[in-house]
């Protein structure tokens, strides 16, 4: 799409095996519909496996080794949830590193389900108004979030959601704060 909303924006969706399928298909189709560079980076090279809740989905090739990626060359982020992708980047000392970058530089982060675990570790909950899958409301509260139970919670830039009936405001409200820029 020309002259999108996202034009000339550069964005991370960070993952691995085991990411909830949905979660990183629509919003890729929403922010190449809206005219962003999307690039898929995870720890491996290849191809990353997805998931439709506890079946298998469809393999999705990976656009750049997390070892090659520069969180400075990216305007936001995007965290996929899966139990299984958030709980393996989380002992990943270079994609936590790699999020608290997005984080501490203000950029806009769009986390999913039981993405924004990741975020507990990157130090980026912290005062924050947000959401979740309801099974990590202990951990962000404990962590110093302000857990909220609603489709989607934007705080400066952070925009969270629950699952992914809640995909249709999740993009929208992404969209809409990646075209914003750093907060």
């Amino acid at each position: 799409m020309a002259n999108g909303k996202l034009e000339g924006r550069k964005v991370a969706v960070l993952a691995t095996d085991g990411f909830e399928q949905v979660e990183l298909t629509k919003p890729v189709e929403a922010l190449k519909a809206e005219g962003a560079q999307v690039e898929i980076v995870a720890p491996k090279g290849g191809q990353i496996q997805g998931y439709n809740h506890h079946d298998k989905g469809q393999q999705i090739p990976v656009d750049r080794d997390l070892s090659q990626a520069d969180a400075s060359s990216y305007d936001a982020i995007v965290l996929p949830g899966g139990v299984i992708n958030p709980d393996a980047l989380r002992l990943e000392p270079r994609a936590i590193d790699f999020i608290r970058s997005f984080a501490r530089a203000g950029k806009p982060i769009a986390a999913i389900c039981h993405g924004p675990w990741t975020l507990i570790n990157a130090d980026a909950v912290d005062g924050k108004r947000m959401t979740s899958w309801p099974s990590l409301e202990a951990d962000l509260k404990n962590a110093g979030a302000e857990w909220i139970d609603q489709e989607v919670v934007v705080d400066q830039g952070l925009v969270t959601s629950r699952k992914p009936d809640d995909l249709p405001a999740f993009c929208a409200k992404m969209v809409e704060e990646f075209a914003e820029g750093v907060h």
